[in-house]
């Protein structure tokens, strides 16, 4: 008996658990490059440095990084919006639309001078980003279908408003197109990068180290829990939202600035973008995942992509498919590493 003991004890030690014995072992240095996922993203930044300095060799000079940097600062701000809204699980598709509004209004109000134009422009971020939190955590409308009817809601009222109370001027004031397309140092330094440093510091503070980070994370990892605990869910995602349209409203600010006048089709091309940034940065579409500073690296990454592709001669619909593929792909990528973790 104790002889068959020990036989049954044997084998049952050589059994592997569950799910665990078709899986092959990962090299250090995968298991290294997954648990710090910054290093491949500045990895990825350098090799597209190097790259389109190859296609490219003047664009090592401060007039070509300065150009990547004014294209990735709008990208950077609204991205830093559907970070904090993919956190909870949730997304904004009027975020582009937002941006567009809050440039026109800016643009129109212009000839009143620079604080109520700008004034105006993040007033309306303000608005529509509440009216989309109010919708999600109230009403519990889904984000996709919220933001996605914000987003035409925003459109006719604009399309109106171009021919009514805002059929003035579509040129933006001197003080937004510094800040949006300006730079000093000796132009080196955009002040665009400027105020998307600013923020990031702020947004990178509120997601590590405020109480509402946290309750962001705890919504998009499991929100039942989260209410469990005495979250009022909806309260936090109305202020979310409306921080959300709030930022996309100063990347639109942004944008106008720098291309100097606008028209309802300004920020259209930068929704996909902003999206791609947020997921190249390992932020998950599901919550509950993801840093800013992850997001960072990804505007970076696209701002640099933004250069080569045009040094390349690809157009705008080649630029938007590769984006769409990255989300596409990335997001795949990152769901096979965290089922495998």
């Amino acid at each position: 008996m104790a002889k068959a003991a020990q036989i049954v004890s044997a084998d049952v030690q050589t059994v592997p658990p569950a799910g665990t014995g078709d899986r092959p072992a990962r090299s250090p240095v995968v298991a290294y490059l997954i648990a710090h996922p910054h290093l491949v993203l500045v990895a990825v930044l350098i090799i597209l440095i190097l790259v389109t300095s190859v296609v490219e060799p003047n664009y090592l000079s401060v007039t070509g990084l300065r150009n990547s940097a004014l294209f990735a600062a709008p990208i950077g701000v609204l991205a830093a919006a559907q970070t904090i809204l993919m956190l909870t699980g949730g997304i904004d598709l009027s975020a582009a639309m937002i941006a567009t509004g809050a440039a026109y209004v800016a643009a129109n109000q212009s000839p009143e001078g620079a604080v109520i134009a700008i004034g105006g422009g993040l007033l309306v971020g303000v608005l529509a980003g509440a009216a989309n939190g109010v919708g999600v955590g109230v009403f519990r409308v889904n984000p996709l279908i919220m933001t996605l009817a914000m987003s035409g809601i925003l459109l006719g009222l604009f399309t109106t408003w171009a021919q009514t109370i805002f059929s003035g001027s579509t040129r933006m004031g001197d003080f937004v197109r510094t800040l949006g397309g300006g730079s000093f140092f000796g132009g080196r330094i955009p002040w665009a990068v400027v105020v998307w440093a600013v923020l990031s510091l702020g947004v990178i503070y509120m997601l590590r180290y405020s109480g509402f980070g946290r309750n962001l994370y705890a919504l998009g990892d499991n929100p039942q829990a989260a209410r469990l605990s005495g979250t009022r869910s909806w309260q936090v995602l109305i202020v979310v939202y409306t921080i959300a349209g709030l930022l996309g409203a100063i990347a639109g600010l942004l944008l106008g600035g720098r291309v100097g006048a606008v028209d309802l089709q300004l920020a259209n091309v930068f929704l996909l973008p902003s999206v791609a940034a947020a997921v190249i940065g390992g932020t998950s579409i599901f919550g509950g995942v993801g840093t800013y500073s992850g997001t960072i690296l990804g505007a970076l990454i696209l701002g640099v992509l933004q250069s080569l592709l045009t040094f390349l001669g690809s157009g705008q619909a080649t630029q938007q498919i590769l984006y769409g593929s990255i989300v596409i792909g990335l997001s795949w990528l990152y769901t096979r590493i965290a089922a495998e973790q």
